[in-house]
């Protein structure tokens, strides 16, 4: 088997679209019942699905988004709604949160180290003070 999309739960697809929309550099393409759908790439389609109540609990999946600039995008997620998780700095990954609270981690393109607890080393102490 094949992963075809990932669909994201939302009490507001419309406005959870439009954040990664924005995000991921790919348009809204189609709205459909309680969908909203972006642009398929790579043979990924990505999907918001209305869905009756808050986020309660941490995520039991999330997206590694790469960057060749974490701290540069992590301006970009919070000035589109997002927000960075600071409870996760411990791990040394940059994780965010989008408008609803889905947590994602930004890492970096190419290599970095991880330790031996899983803890990651690509946060620079300025962008770890942020």
């Amino acid at each position: 088997m094949d992963i075809n999309c990932v669909i994201v739960d939302s009490a507001d697809p419309d406005r959870l679209a439009a954040f990664w929309s924005e995000l991921l550099d790919r348009p809204v393409v189609a709205r459909s019942g309680p969908y909203v759908w972006l642009e398929r790439r790579n043979g990924l389609g990505v999907g918001f699905q209305r869905a009756g109540g808050d986020k309660a609990a941490k995520n039991r999946l999330h997206l590694d988004l790469e960057s060749e600039d974490p701290a540069a995008e992590q301006a970009r997620v919070e000035a589109l709604g997002g927000r960075r998780l600071t409870e996760y700095d411990p791990g040394g990954f940059l994780v965010m949160a989008d408008p609803e609270g889905n947590e994602f981690c930004i890492i970096p393109k190419g290599p970095f180290e991880l330790d031996d607890e899983g803890r990651a080393d690509y946060l620079t102490a300025d962008a770890k003070a942020t």
